[in-house]
């Protein structure tokens, strides 16, 4: 059964179609008191409102043809493309570093000229003279929205640290307004904040990561996408 045919089967009519995703979680002083970068969703979100959740969100079309400024490593390339269309993989990774610029102004890059003009929504990226790095992420965690939902995602969650950011970690004035309250938070106070249940679990295995080191031997993986809930790991 294809990719496709699999996130049909047992989809109730009206359900939402699954739209791939990318969601970043960045950490800071692992070897001291480590913190993620956190964020609240909006009141009248269709989607998880009010939760406090990582930067993140759906693939976009033109993510697929933006110059990387490097390969991705073997190992997050291989299991990135396990169960998935292997031309998605570093369409993944160009999202991930695009919702963290617009929800956060955060860059993940490195100097240099785009070799084409930037698509929409990477223009303001290109414009501040970096091209989109996935140098440091890791393939940690993926979960696929249940039914029922008002919005289905099959997300994948990349690791990477902060000192991989090109400009200024704490200065969010570039960020867009989808995500307020944008701050670094503690790993061991997050599950104070009003989480989804799933922000919850990649945390645990945020927590167990900094204590084992990267990359993680496999990927968890919540995969809702026939209808019937199942837990594996890639890898």
């Amino acid at each position: 059964m294809g990719e496709t045919d699999a996130r049909l089967r047992g989809q109730d009519l009206g359900d939402p179609p699954i739209r791939d995703a990318a969601t970043v979680i960045v950490l800071r002083d692992k070897g001291g008191v480590p913190s993620v970068l956190m964020g609240q969703r909006g009141a009248s979100a269709a989607f998880m409102p009010n939760k406090f959740v990582f930067p993140g969100g759906a693939v976009d079309a033109t993510d697929a043809d933006v110059p990387l400024a490097c390969p991705l490593t073997g190992n997050c390339d291989a299991r990135l493309r396990a169960e998935t269309d292997p031309a998605l993989a570093s369409a993944l990774v160009a999202a991930a570093i695009r919702e963290v610029w617009e929800e956060t102004g955060l860059i993940f890059g490195t100097p240099g000229a785009w070799d084409r003009p930037a698509p929409r929504g990477w223009r303001g990226f290109a414009d501040s003279g970096h091209l989109p790095s996935p140098a440091g992420f890791h393939f940690v965690f993926r979960a696929v929205t249940p039914p029922g939902r008002p919005r289905r995602f099959d997300a994948r969650f990349f690791l990477v640290e902060a000192e991989a950011v090109a400009n200024d970690p704490d200065d969010f004035s570039g960020a867009e307004e989808e995500l307020s309250h944008l701050q670094w938070v503690p790993l061991a106070e997050a599950r104070r904040f009003d989480l989804p249940f799933i922000t919850e679990v990649v945390l645990a295995e945020v927590a167990r990561l900094t204590q084992t080191g990267l990359p993680p031997a496999s990927v968890p993986f919540f995969d809702n996408r026939t209808g019937r809930s199942e837990f594996r790991r890639l890898g």
